[in-house]
């Protein structure tokens, strides 16, 4: 179930409040100019789908977005527990950092922690399959997927070059919880 935890940045084990309610979790995060959604898939999409059938079962959403917002390019990221370099990639996305883009995933299957830092709040995004995010270029943030990942995300991007972090060297991610397995 999606669920958005907000934290004031001071109090990192006790929320002030948790919601689980699709439309309540959008409301709140636009507040901070963040994007939630929910989609529904096309065509069902069988496990093991290729980069090509995920995004074709998501063509109209994804064309629609790609418009709206000027992304250039679109691909998939598939992540499980047998992934060899599953510690790698999640300590790197576990530090704080910005985008000079937007950051957009939309999760097609499992599920990934979000975790936005926002003012003096932190908002704690649990997206899970059918979630749309989109963090607006320079918003400090984090990811965490598990240390027994499993996930399937289409990704859009502004920047041809995909993926371009800047690290904050704010600690401030390993005061929060991180995803539990």
């Amino acid at each position: 179930m999606s669920r958005l935890s907000v934290y004031h940045e001071s109090t990192p084990q006790l929320p002030n409040k948790v919601l689980t309610h699709a439309e309540d979790i959008a409301a709140t995060l636009a507040e901070v100019g963040v994007r939630f959604e929910r989609w529904q898939a096309s065509a069902p999409i069988a496990p093991g789908a290729s980069q090509e059938e995920v995004i074709a079962a998501y063509r109209h959403e994804i064309d629609k977005l790609m418009s709206e917002q000027g992304y250039v390019t679109v691909d998939v990221i598939s992540l499980d527990r047998s992934h060899p370099q599953k510690a790698e990639l999640r300590a790197k996305f576990l530090d704080e950092h910005t985008h000079g883009e937007d950051e957009v995933r939309f999760f097609v299957a499992g599920r990934g922690l979000f975790t936005l830092h926002v003012g003096d709040h932190v908002y704690a995004v649990m997206c899970e399959k059918n979630d749309l995010i989109s963090v607006p270029a320079g918003t400090r943030h984090w990811f965490d997927m598990g240390e027994e990942p499993h996930f399937v995300a289409i990704r859009l991007f502004n920047n041809p070059e995909g993926w371009v972090a800047n690290f904050t060297g704010d600690a401030i991610a390993k005061n929060f919880p991180p995803l539990e397995d």
